[in-house]
């Protein structure tokens, strides 16, 4: 068998729009918010909400800057009340006691994502406004995944368990 590379290859196409959102709270840096931002493009994700102050770098956050929707927040909070009554499944993704594991973990089709800071992760009132956790194995060190490396693991498996829309 002889394998040929083919670049940007033709997008998969979707049966029907994503019922995924990544909500991140204030992250520290920039290129964290960027990667995201490719990461939803690239997936498929049609809405990222931030909080706090940001900025996207464009050479990382490539075609994810221009087909993404983007939304600033000053906090998380409301913005978690309001999606929940929305009718979304909030979903952490954290390390905690009552996690699930994301190798069984089972998204439901409307979720929001929500990340946590890069040093501090989702605090105690964020985290008790979510519906579930999930948790992604570690087995070295350090203790937890670079904040874009943990989303694009968790869309992953999202679009894994929902490869149509």
């Amino acid at each position: 068998m002889t394998f040929i590379q083919e670049r940007h290859k033709t997008q998969s196409p979707l049966e029907r729009p994503r019922e995924l959102l990544i909500v991140c709270a204030p992250l520290r840096s920039n290129v964290n918010l960027s990667h995201v931002l490719r990461l939803a493009g690239c997936a498929g994700v049609e809405r990222v909400i931030c909080c706090g102050h940001t900025k996207v770098i464009s050479k990382i956050a490539r075609d994810g800057a221009d087909t993404v929707h983007l939304e600033v927040h000053r906090t998380l909070p409301p913005v978690l009340k309001q999606l929940k009554t929305d009718g979304y499944e909030l979903v952490g993704l954290e390390q905690t006691s009552d996690s699930e594991s994301l190798y069984e973990f089972k998204f439901g089709r409307r979720t929001a994502l929500v990340v946590g800071n890069e040093r501090h992760g989702l605090t105690e009132e964020e985290l008790a406004l979510v519906d579930r956790v999930a948790e992604i194995p570690v087995y070295g060190l350090p203790y937890a995944y670079n904040v874009h490396t943990a989303v694009g693991m968790a869309v992953y498996e999202y679009c894994r368990q929902f490869p149509r829309g």
